[in-house]
């Protein structure tokens, strides 16, 4: 078979541009279209078909940054390090096994629904008769869901206190826990910064040691006593929320301001038994009619 037939065929089976290319610079090389010309004008015309993306670097660099599996400090293998055993007679990897998580935890958290802004004190910042509709709906939805709710914690400050009452009406026999560490605050100085917000580096310093307690408490594997998967609704404010995630998923927690989430949102973590943490939702609001959306 012919070069020029072969090409025609390769062309009109692949129908690719890289392969395109690929023949077309063989062929041209070998002066195989019947004629040789000084000038490269079809090689760079069928050149500029050729993707941006070429095989070579259309992947992104890795970041070299492997996944912790001991982030929260509670992998067992991590644990039984330099362990002394009870027996000369007990097995090893029984007690490895017995130390292990074995379920699941489910973390829902909730933004507060819509406040007073005009408020002087967290007292006065109460919510809006749209913030009390928007934490209905959000009771509704959890209900629906269908899932066995283990407890409900929230922040102490009015509007967390507020839309997790309203939520607790639609889970009859949840327990209610409220929590000081998970009060709104500035995690951490965000990257890239922003103009309209800029706390004074001691409210970096104070606030951020204690959202990432909070963290520290909340955001972990099972305790190897737990027997069944847990499902734990936890309601505080978008910048926790937004900090938590970065740390869950191992991402710069510095990039916790390039996230939004509307008033009365839904943010689901799953922690498996290995320390793998799965998003499962970000801010879903999908449940609310448009006209009742706010990120106030």
């Amino acid at each position: 078979m012919s070069y020029r037939k072969t090409f025609k065929l390769i062309c009109g089976v692949a129908g690719s541009s890289a392969v395109l290319v690929f023949a077309a610079a063989a062929a041209e090389s070998r002066g195989l279209f019947g004629e040789r010309r000084a000038d490269a004008s079809r090689f760079t015309v069928l050149r500029a078909a050729q993707p941006a993306w070429a095989p070579a670097n259309h992947t992104p660099a890795p970041t070299g940054h492997a996944w912790d599996f001991n982030w929260d400090k509670r992998d067992p293998s991590a644990l039984s390090n330099g362990k002394k055993k009870e027996s000369p007679a007990e097995d090893p990897s029984s007690e490895r096994d017995n130390g292990k998580p074995k379920a699941t935890r489910h973390i829902l958290l909730i933004r507060h629904s819509q406040y007073n802004l005009s408020g002087n004190s967290d007292k006065e910042r109460i919510l809006t008769p749209l913030g009390r509709e928007q934490a209905e709906l959000t009771g509704q939805r959890l209900a629906a869901l269908g899932m066995k709710y283990d407890v409900l914690i929230h922040s102490s400050m009015s509007r967390a206190v507020e839309t997790a009452n309203i939520i607790s009406k639609h889970l009859p026999g949840v327990d209610l826990v409220s929590c000081d560490l998970l009060r709104e605050g500035a995690p951490i100085e965000p990257v890239p910064p922003v103009t309209h917000w800029k706390p004074d580096a001691v409210q970096y310093h104070e606030d951020g040691a204690r959202i990432e307690a909070a963290f520290r408490r909340y955001i972990h594997r099972a305790d190897p006593k737990q027997k069944e998967d847990s499902y734990e609704i936890i309601v505080c404010h978008a910048n926790v929320i937004r900090y938590f995630v970065c740390r869950a998923l191992q991402f710069p927690p510095e990039g916790w301001l390039r996230m939004g989430l509307n008033n009365g949102s839904i943010t689901w973590l799953t922690i498996r038994p290995s320390g793998r943490v799965a998003l499962r939702t970000l801010g879903d609001s999908g449940f609310m009619p448009p006209d009742k959306l706010t990120r106030t």
